[in-house]
């Protein structure tokens, strides 16, 4: 259990480490559009910055986030997603990973 536990504070110290940039968010935007989620950045008063549509497979970001706070809403909401493994590409399925321990971590 200890091992584990270290392997998951260095895994998510790697993926904190992650520079909040337009490539990052590219790969995060990726990741939830290949399972067949649609993004969509707009106005609206959002107290997470995102509201999800699970019906109609649509996320709805906070369209006045910048880049950082982009990132990290959609670290926030990719675990509440209905998503499928198999279907991520072999980088997405990394990153995926990634995230999911981080939230594991946050919450233990």
């Amino acid at each position: 259990m200890f091992i584990k536990k270290n392997l998951i504070k260095s895994r998510v110290y790697k993926f904190a480490s992650m520079k909040y940039t337009q490539a990052s968010l590219d790969k995060l935007e990726k990741l939830v559009e290949e399972t067949g989620y649609v993004i969509r950045y707009e106005r609206g008063t959002f107290q997470s910055g995102y509201c999800i549509l699970e019906q109609k497979k649509v996320v709805v970001l906070n369209k006045f986030l910048q880049t950082e706070g982009r990132i990290n809403t959609l670290i926030d909401l990719i675990p509440q997603l209905n998503i499928q493994p198999e279907l991520l590409t072999a980088e997405s399925k990394k990153i995926y990973d990634e995230v999911l321990m981080k939230s594991e971590a946050e919450k233990s």
